[in-house]
């Protein structure tokens, strides 16, 4: 039974054929300008993506020539202008919102269109990534923002590139940009950004060629790793994220 309402999202574009369905991230049809709307729909439809027997591979994109925004400049610290009560609510969905993605029951393919600079592990968490030829993955938001980078970041990226390399891209805010990180094993395609939706439909063509529940055993092996990583620290994150932030207030 299909579950997700595909007109229910302002911040999520949803089509199907085939049972492919692409996820686009937009903002009034433009690049993603990462907002609470954003952040409460997507752990909404990563919910209803893992109930929908219908889905066979799901495609996750941008929209124009950016994947995700916007920066945060040295110096800017939006995590005060959130207040702390606030904060709680906040906690609980972004708990929520790495758990659903990864309770999804299908391969995912990930389409990096351009800069990831908000939630850039989203995209580095599906199981096959492409990524077009200027995108660059950033975490300008948390630490450099003036916030605790425990929402899961601090799960993900030790896990995809090793513990000191993840402190340092963290801590630093760094841009890795798309060719090193396909060097470094965190991307598997680059492209011009013109291709790369086209690339990610072919790729979910020949993952559709093999049996239904092949699909969905090689996503749940594929993906039990990083469960038990976040099952193990995701709440300690969290935690420590609210302590700096209520104690600052």
């Amino acid at each position: 039974m299909k579950i997700v309402d595909y007109a229910a999202y302002e911040t999520i574009h949803l089509s199907r054929t085939d049972g492919i369905v692409e996820l686009r991230l937009h903002t009034d049809d433009g690049p993603l300008q990462w907002s609470l709307t954003a952040h409460d729909e997507l752990e909404h439809v990563f919910l209803a993506l893992s109930r929908d027997a219908s889905a066979e591979i799901v495609i996750l994109t941008g929209t124009g020539a950016e994947f995700s925004g916007p920066d945060v400049p040295p110096g800017a610290s939006g995590a005060r202008a959130i207040p702390a009560d606030a904060f709680d609510g906040i906690a609980e969905v972004g708990s929520r919102l790495l758990r659903n993605f990864l309770e999804i029951p299908v391969p995912v393919i990930a389409a990096v269109n351009g800069p990831a600079r908000r939630h850039p592990e989203l995209p580095l968490m599906a199981d096959i990534v492409l990524a077009s030829d200027d995108a660059l993955f950033q975490d300008p938001a948390h630490f450099r923002g003036g916030m605790v980078p425990g929402d899961g970041v601090h799960v993900v990226f030790p896990y995809l590139m090793g513990p000191t390399r993840a402190s340092y891209f963290l801590l630093m805010a760094e841009e890795l940009r798309a060719e090193e990180a396909r060097r470094i094993g965190l991307v598997n395609e680059v492209m011009p950004r013109q291709t790369l939706v086209a690339r990610a439909r072919a790729v979910a063509r020949i993952l559709l060629e093999q049996p239904r529940r092949v699909r969905r055993a090689s996503r749940a092996l594929f993906t039990a790793e990083l469960k038990r990583r976040l099952a193990n620290d995701l709440d300690h994150g969290f935690a420590l994220e609210r302590y700096a932030h209520i104690a600052r207030d």
